[in-house]
This record gives structure tokens, sequence and C-alpha cells, in this order.
């Protein structure tokens, strides 16, 4: 009697999987997403490690098993019964490790860092819909696996290393593309039905541009300056030390701008000091070296004109980021941003305000938050 239970209960998950098996690899890619949003933290906590580690290296030998099922590697094992699972499992790790790099660079208050990744993420649920084999096609699962290595060992040997510099970041990328080649090689190798859809010289060429593409990104300071992340960026008319807490007095924003907490227009007067406060984040035990760069636009060369870099080290652990903060004073009117940048010129993120002359002392709503 137990035994039909469960065959009945299998046979009616079966029927279901089959009537919704269209949208179920879309289904299990947001389920990744989801879970690693509603678990992560930060990137060096013991949790966030072990889980991102499994999710890669479980990834690693789904596809494995994917690849040699269609040659009947695993028929006449307990593998077999689980084949038709393969598509969603690499759907759910991939979803996950996505989610987990959007999550970390989501951090940083400057969104432009954060946008390529999740227009890459929704290009992977349009390539899922158009593409009728979905993640079956190898061209594809092994072009998304590298990309996500490559992210993957971005993040994972700086905090392994206590290191982050230039050096670090072409040894991951060195270290990922090992990795993803072996990979290929393995399951080509292994796999009959592989090497006939799979042309070796089509799938390095891909591999190798995205590789390319990738430190080119870097070196023109298009990747942010991974697993630093900017927490915070706040223009204000006084920033305070006591003891270890900081008090940043600046002008509240209105309610409806809920994606900033400081105006971007600041009454100012001449003599007056502007101040700008930030937090880092960054793994525990990692040292580097940060700079603001004050920069003002200058109508009449219609161009950013660097004031002055303003250096100072920081050092990793601190949940919400390590503290710091720069000032000016005699500042011109105008715009004005300050780039928040490592010693590799790399951009964390960017504060930007423009000064307006104001001959009252009004300054809109001013509060005083302690960091």
């Amino acid at each position: 009697m137990k035994r039909q239970l469960v065959k009945l209960r299998r046979s009616k998950a079966q029927k279901f999987f089959s009537k919704h098996k269209k949208y179920a690899p879309v289904v299990f890619f947001i389920g990744g997403f989801i879970f690693d949003t509603l678990t992560l933290g930060r990137v060096d906590r013991l949790y966030d490690l072990i889980v991102l580690n499994l999710h890669m290296i479980s990834l690693t030998i789904v596809l494995f098993l994917f690849n040699l099922s269609d040659d009947g590697k695993w028929k006449n094992t307990i593998l077999e019964r689980y084949e038709s699972y393969f598509p969603l499992v690499i759907q759910f790790f991939f979803g996950g490790l996505s989610s987990a790099f959007v999550i970390y660079f989501s951090r940083s208050v400057s969104l432009s860092k954060t946008i390529s990744f999740f227009v890459l993420l929704l290009a992977l649920l349009i390539a899922n819909e158009i593409l009728k084999k979905r993640i079956s096609n190898k061209y594809l699962q092994f072009s998304v696996y590298f990309f996500v290595n490559f992210t993957f060992c971005t993040f994972m040997i700086p905090v392994l290393t206590k290191e982050m510099n230039t050096t670090v970041f072409m040894f991951s990328g060195l270290v990922s593309l090992f990795i993803t080649l072996t990979l290929i090689a393995i399951i080509y190798k292994s796999s009959p039905s592989t090497r006939i859809e799979l042309n070796r010289f089509k799938i390095f060429s891909i591999i190798l541009t995205i590789y390319v593409s990738f430190n080119l990104f870097y070196l023109f300071n298009l990747i942010p300056p991974v697993p630093l992340a900017l927490e915070s960026g706040i223009v204000a008319h006084n920033v305070k030390k006591s003891n270890s807490d900081y008090f940043v007095t600046y002008e509240a924003e209105e309610w409806y701008i809920f994606w900033r907490n400081h105006k971007h227009k600041v009454m100012y007067k001449p003599g007056q000091t502007v101040y700008v406060y930030t937090s880092i984040f960054a793994p525990t035990d990692i040292k580097k070296n940060i700079a603001h760069r004050w920069q003002w636009f200058n109508p009449t060369l219609d161009d950013w004109e660097t004031i002055e870099d303003i250096n100072y080290d920081i050092t990793g652990g601190r949940n919400d980021g390590y503290r710091a903060y720069t000032y000016k004073s005699n500042l011109k009117h105008g715009l004005w941003k300050v780039k928040i940048i490592t010693q590799e010129e790399l951009v964390l993120g960017v504060v930007n305000f423009e000064l307006i002359a104001n001959d009252t002392n009004h300054k809109g709503k001013m509060v005083t938050k302690k960091k």
C-alpha cells in the first residue's frame, strides 16, 4: 500500500511537471534567485562562503551529469530516474549564483554598477524562453557557466587571499578559465553526443572572447572592484566623530525620492565647508587605499575638472562598512561629484550634488544621523 502511494505521488508530480515544463526552467531560475536573496548577507560570512561554494561545485557536477545523460551513461543507475530534472537543477544554481552577485553588488549606492548584472539576468531569462532546447544548448550553458565561474572567482579569491588588486583579478580569471576549459574537455572526451553537437574551435573562441572582454572591462574601469562595495555616500553640511560614532548632518531629501536620503541640490554660501561621508564594505582583513576624487564641472571647458584627490586607508570586517569623510571649503557653485576610487582607479561609486547660491540661512530640512 505504501509503495502504491509513493508511486501515485510520483505519477502526479510527473504529470504536473509535464504539464508545466515550459515554465519550469524559469521558475527554478527565479527560485534560486529568491533563495539567495532571503539567505545571503556578506561575502566573507561563513554561511555565504559555504552556500556559494556548494552552488558552484554542485553546478559543475550537474553540468557534467547532464551532458552525459544523452549518451545513456546513467542507464540502469539511480541517476536515470532524475535525468529529467538535471536542466531544472542547473537553472536553480545559475539563478542562485547570479542572485548572490546581484545582492553583493546592490549593496553599493552606485546603481550603475549593478544595472549591468540585472540586464544580464534578464538576458538569461529571455534566452531560456527563446531557445527551444533551453539550457541543453551547449554553447549557451558553457558560456553562462564561464561567466558565473569568472564572477565567482573574482569574489572568492580576494576573500580567501585577503588581497584585492589587479594581479588577484587576473589570477581569478585564469583560475576560472582553467576550470571551465577543463570541464569542457572532460565532457567532450566522455560524451560522443557532445562531440557531435559541439565545435571545439567555436566554443573555445566564445570562452576566450568572454575572458578577454572581462579583462578589458576591468582595465577600462567598467567592473566594480569586487568584493568591495560602497554602502553609503552622503553630501553633508557637517560630520563629527565622537568615540566610535559618526554624526552626519545633511539636507534631507523629499520622502518620495526613496532612492536617496540627501538632497542633490545643496544650498551653499562661499566660505562654508562641504563634507562627503562614505562607508565602504570590505571583507575581513582586507586593507585598501581609497580616494575621494573631488571634481567640478567647468561650464567653460564643458568638462569635469579634478580639484583634488584625498586618500585614506580602510580595513575590512565591519558589517556596515568602513566609515570616513573628506571635506573642502571655498568651493565654486555648480555641479560637483566625488568619485570613490581605489588606487587602481576602479570606481566604487559616485556622490553627485549641485551647490546653489543661498543668501539666506535657510538650508532646507536638516537632519543629523548617527552612523
